[in-house]
């Protein structure tokens, strides 16, 4: 077993465990999603420490996919008054979006997002059978 010969052995120990082959660092930049199906909704889940609803922006583009992005666009102040330092950080998200393509199945008009606890919640409710015979569009025949 090979002997540290240095007296700086802290931070080798830090380095060594939180910068190895088995905790593999996450994508920074790209949040945990779940995607959730009952049978009456969808429910997608993002992983957002320290984000708030004014750092989201949820909508449906132009060809009907799901679009969420976020910002964070405070300043990190109170980073600079901490009198400390990260000696690992994966949870600082800038700036991120995300395109899903959108079931037939959803009602576009009835979707809403909330931010709870670090997540963002995008509820995608289903058409009733009763509401997909009325988006029928039948064209008559002359």
């Amino acid at each position: 077993m090979p002997v540290r010969r240095n007296q700086n052995w802290l931070p080798s120990i830090f380095n060594d465990f939180f910068d190895n082959d088995w905790m593999v660092k996450a994508n920074a930049t790209a949040p945990a999603i779940n995607v959730f199906e009952t049978e009456k909704e969808y429910k997608v889940e993002l992983a957002a420490p320290g984000m708030t609803k004014e750092d989201f922006n949820v909508h449906i583009d132009e060809e009907n996919n799901l679009v969420i992005s976020m910002e964070k666009k405070t300043e990190n102040k109170e980073e600079n008054k901490k009198e400390g330092r990260y000696l690992r950080r994966e949870f600082s998200y800038s700036k991120f979006q995300q395109t899903m393509i959108l079931p037939d199945d959803v009602d576009k008009d009835k979707i809403s997002a909330q931010v709870e606890n670090g997540v963002l919640n995008v509820n995608l409710p289903k058409f009733t059978e009763q509401e997909k015979e009325k988006a029928k569009k039948f064209i008559d025949v002359k």
